[in-house]
């Protein structure tokens, strides 16, 4: 760690991010191990772009909120749960199901 200070002394560079610290040390652990830099720039990739980002976080915001309507909401309303309400017991919710799956097709 003194060797990447000295370094960034040296060089008169600063870190990009608060993270950089971590990254930096993680890379000199696995430097021994012949990999790590490909994970630091896909890392640093992300971190920086969504850090940045000012529209980018409502937009996201605005993503996920769909998703919930979409998944949650939507699902209770028009997605009735067939088996359920058709048949009483999972004998006969497996036997439809089994039914269904193993019959041939009308057009084939």
């Amino acid at each position: 760690m003194l060797l990447l200070l000295l370094y960034f002394v040296l060089t008169k560079t600063l870190p990009r991010c608060k993270c950089d610290w971590i990254c930096l040390n993680w890379h000199r652990q696995m430097a021994g191990k012949g990999g790590g830099i490909l994970f630091r720039n896909a890392f640093h990739l992300y971190y920086d772009g969504f850090r940045s980002m000012v529209v980018g976080k409502t937009l996201w915001k605005i993503i996920f909120l769909k998703l919930f309507i979409m998944f949650a909401v939507l699902k209770v309303f028009f997605f009735p749960d067939f088996l359920a309400t058709n048949f009483e017991t999972d004998a006969e919710r497996a036997d439809h199901v089994l039914n269904n799956l193993t019959q041939k097709s009308i057009g084939g």
